[in-house]
């Protein structure tokens, strides 16, 4: 695992400086940003550990995919873990240099594995029962690359395919309605929201698909003198809460890990 310590600002304002709207994903995309950003909000000192890679946290491996929220937090949860929070996220992604983007200001599909072509899923298929049927269609989908295979990828805190590659759940530190206390950050391979900034919230936690997984994070080894230290700045320290203590109905899932 990586250890963070920073500052975190929750509400900033970044000026786009060459944008597309994405008719067929109806968001619009900022593909370079100017330098430097402001800070709307107080900000506050974050210290935590997070994984290099997403789960396994191996280079080399293939992420599973087809897991929901509680799955993720669980297999975190079984190596004393817990799933990132939004916040440690981003600032993950940001480094201490705070860049939109995990290798600078530009949108980078050679630095990151995204901006791949769309292919239509079928959906019976990602969603089959027979393995062997659903394995030939996630698989036929897959365009992600091994972590760490995008040497580029990194940001300045060290953290592998933050932006593209598969999209990663985290607990998301607001009610956002069908979401609950989901959300999904990255934006996987394709033409999205592959910044560090932008969450989609659209999907409950239960939601499985063929480009989702996760990362874990963790609070560092520290005491609790010096983890609630204020930093030289004297900028305030942010404890977070327990992870949400939810569980599903069904049974937890490991998910599914394509072969060709």
């Amino acid at each position: 695992m990586r250890y963070v310590d920073t500052t975190y600002c929750a509400e900033v304002e970044q000026r786009c400086l060459k944008s597309e709207y994405s008719k067929s994903n109806h968001i619009t995309l900022c593909h370079e940003f100017a330098p430097g950003q402001r800070c709307a909000s107080p900000e506050r000192r974050q210290r935590y550990c997070i994984d290099e890679y997403e789960y396994p946290n191996q280079a080399g491996a293939h992420p599973p995919v087809m897991v929901d929220w509680y799955d993720g937090e669980a297999a975190c949860e079984a190596e004393g873990k817990r799933l990132c929070y939004e916040s440690e996220w981003v600032a993950a992604c940001e480094g201490p240099e705070k860049l939109p983007f995990p290798a600078g200001r530009k949108r980078d599909p050679v630095a990151c594995n995204l901006d791949n072509p769309w292919i239509e899923p079928r959906l019976k298929g990602v969603y089959s029962s027979r393995p062997g049927l659903q394995n030939a269609e996630l698989a036929r989908l897959d365009q992600s690359v091994p972590s760490g295979a995008k040497a580029g990828c990194v940001s300045g805190f060290g953290v592998h395919d933050l932006t593209g590659n598969l999209d990663e759940w985290v607990i998301s530190e607001k009610d956002r309605g069908r979401s609950k206390f989901a959300g999904l950050k990255g934006g996987a391979w394709g033409h999205v929201r592959n910044a560090c900034r932008p969450i989609t919230f659209s999907h409950p936690p239960e939601f499985t698909y063929y480009f989702i997984s996760f990362r874990c994070c963790a609070d560092p080894r520290m005491s609790r003198e010096d983890l609630a230290k204020p930093a030289a700045d004297g900028v305030p320290v942010w404890r977070p809460p327990p992870p949400p203590a939810k569980r599903k109905a069904g049974p937890i899932s490991k998910g599914v890990t394509p072969t060709k």
